[in-house]
């Protein structure tokens, strides 16, 4: 197998947090696709592109029509965050009745892609609802899979932000890009370890924002309330132009993942496959 590049395909790609977290840890990643049907989401894809943030690579717009039979056997690692309305308690939890319920289209992917690995992300609420299913068709599809909760805060940010993450990994490699492949970590736990307690803390700083009541870092924005927008009226994605980028990257931020916390999820679940 040629180890130069492992190929990734990232699904429901949101801001791509996941994908940044991939990219942190695997040294030879390279995303040659994504899915994403939010218009506010793919603009951010892009502008992360350009930017050189994220690997250049064309956007799908809807994972239900998405061409999967044109990647089988070119793809390493299939990525995403399904849409968490069907699980999460802040919802109606209808699960598979909720039309925004997409795993079977993802899995329908990864069935015939047969990627190495699959990584993907939901809310704490899925561990209830839907994940023993999902865990079940990984493991009917020849994945061994690990999964576990992990929290913004486990990382130095001060929200919690808990999220359930699943890593599977296919069985049998040999008919995959994958066969004796060696997954090459650009970090490790080992290495954290060894960090002192000023470095971690320093990492730390250069992510997250300060936490409440201490003073902010100089790189960050101000936090003025500003008590009005002129012209603003309902706060809805329509009118003035403020409101609606605020509204948008709310929902943006909300539907995200911490990369640093998918990263930590990507290692520790690993550590479990040896």
């Amino acid at each position: 197998m040629d180890t130069t590049q492992t190929n990734h395909l990232s699904v429901c790609s949101g801001y791509g947090g996941l994908d940044l977290a991939i990219k942190s840890v695997v040294s030879t990643v390279r995303t040659v696709a994504y899915v994403e049907i939010e218009a506010f989401a793919i603009a951010n894809l892009v502008a992360k592109m350009e930017a050189g943030e994220l690997d250049q690579a064309p956007v799908w717009s809807n994972i239900k029509t998405f061409p999967a039979e044109q990647f089988h056997g070119l793809v390493d690692i299939i990525s995403g965050g399904y849409p968490c309305q069907a699980f999460s308690a802040a919802g109606k939890r209808l699960g598979k009745e909720d039309p925004r319920h997409l795993w079977p289209f993802i899995r329908r992917a990864v069935q015939v892609i047969q990627p190495g690995r699959v990584f993907f992300e939901n809310v704490e609420g899925h561990i209830s609802l839907g994940l023993s299913t999902v865990i079940s068709d990984l493991e009917e599809d020849g994945y061994r899979t690990a999964w576990g909760i992990f929290s913004a805060a486990e990382v130095g940010a001060s929200h919690q932000r808990k999220r359930v993450f699943i890593l599977g990994e296919l069985a049998d490699t040999s008919s995959t890009r994958l066969e004796g492949h060696s997954w090459d970590f650009v970090g490790s736990k080992e290495r954290e370890r060894n960090k002192s307690g000023n470095e971690r803390s320093a990492a730390v700083k250069s992510v997250f924002p300060a936490k409440p009541g201490e003073p902010q870092f100089d790189w960050e924005e101000s936090r003025t309330i500003i008590p009005e927008l002129d012209g603003a009226t309902d706060g809805r994605t329509s009118g003035v132009d403020a409101t609606a980028n605020r509204v948008d990257r709310l929902r943006l931020l909300g539907n995200g993942v911490v990369p640093a916390t998918a990263a930590k999820a990507w290692i520790e679940l690993s550590n479990r496959f040896k």
